[in-house]
């Protein structure tokens, strides 16, 4: 198969790209993210026709955050958007007349990383992304492995902390509320409220509130070596290693790719959660180690991922 596009929904915008086998993206185009569940569908395919107007494209491969089904047609659940049972797939082929393969966000992302970024030369590999919450794709024997009913890796709302802090998903304890971009901005607010002497920099950069303290300002703040910026980062990096190792029980793959808005710090953020593995690793003198490495792809990986996966068919 030929070119396909690649559809990422986001909160604000819907990004659509014609996509080759290489995974390049020949074109693109976006669209506001419309609010209703109707409208949003017209949307995407609105985004489908209009990038897919001046090439010979053969499939549409659609990311969206939620469970989709083993079928890889329907929407079983999303969190953000009021889809439930949602047949995105049949709606969106009767709109734009190619045919559409629908998958979990972070599964795109992760299968984009996987064939295009850092997971070449892999064939077991586990992904994580570090954004707002915690989401994450499992590859093994070079197969996406989405479990019996579709809804695997959903990595972020694994119990870690029994009676914990309370999730969006209801339970308590999730990973997520422990490494995330919530999680870290709340640790930087926290110890600005106990130590603001430590945090001159971080307060500065907002309006002198722990309260005012937003998550790029946490991030700029530990590049300039703001004590509790930087230690806000390395809490956040103790339960990401921790994380990790104990997914290491589980799949032991021999890569995690990290992705997600947090690991733009690069090595800053990378750095710890790499020690927090090894410190957490069961047998970790004894075994080989997994590596950690960071995502290549960016804000590219669902999109490129979902392309391909609409080539796998």
């Amino acid at each position: 198969m030929g070119l396909t596009i690649g559809v990422d929904i986001g909160g604000t915008k819907i990004a659509a790209g014609v996509v080759d086998e290489e995974g390049s993206i020949l074109d693109t185009c976006t669209v506001p993210t419309p609010q209703s569940a109707d409208a949003l569908t017209d949307a995407i395919a609105d985004a489908v026709r209009s990038v897919g107007a001046a090439h010979q494209v053969e499939a549409v491969g659609i990311g969206a955050a939620g469970y989709v089904d083993e079928k890889r047609a329907t929407v079983l659940f999303a969190p953000n958007i009021d889809w439930r049972h949602e047949p995105l797939k049949d709606k969106v082929e009767q709109r734009v007349g190619l045919p559409v393969v629908v998958e979990n966000d972070a599964n795109a992302a992760a299968w984009g990383e996987y064939r295009f970024g850092a997971g070449a030369g892999h064939s077991d590999v586990i992904c994580i992304t570090l954004g707002t919450g915690l989401g994450g794709g499992i590859i093994i024997g070079n197969k996406l492995r989405r479990g019996r009913f579709g809804v695997a890796a959903e990595f972020g709302h694994i119990r870690v902390v029994p009676d914990g802090l309370l999730c969006g998903c209801g339970s308590q304890g999730c990973w997520e509320q422990y490494a995330s971009g919530r999680a870290l901005l709340r640790y930087a607010r926290q110890r600005a409220s106990a130590t603001p002497k430590d945090a001159g920099v971080l307060l500065g950069l907002g309006d002198g509130t722990p309260e005012g303290i937003e998550g790029r300002h946490v991030s700029e703040a530990a590049r300039r070596g703001d004590p509790v910026a930087v230690d806000s980062f390395r809490e956040l990096a103790r339960w990401a290693g921790a994380g990790l190792a104990d997914l290491a029980s589980l799949f032991d793959p021999s890569a995690f790719i990290v992705g997600g808005g947090v690991s733009d710090e690069g090595e800053l953020v990378l750095d710890p959660i790499r020690k927090s593995f090894r410190r957490w690793l069961v047998g970790n003198q004894w075994r080989p180690h997994a590596q950690v490495l960071a995502a290549q792809l960016g804000g590219k990986a669902g999109l490129v991922g979902a392309a391909d996966l609409a080539r796998q068919g």
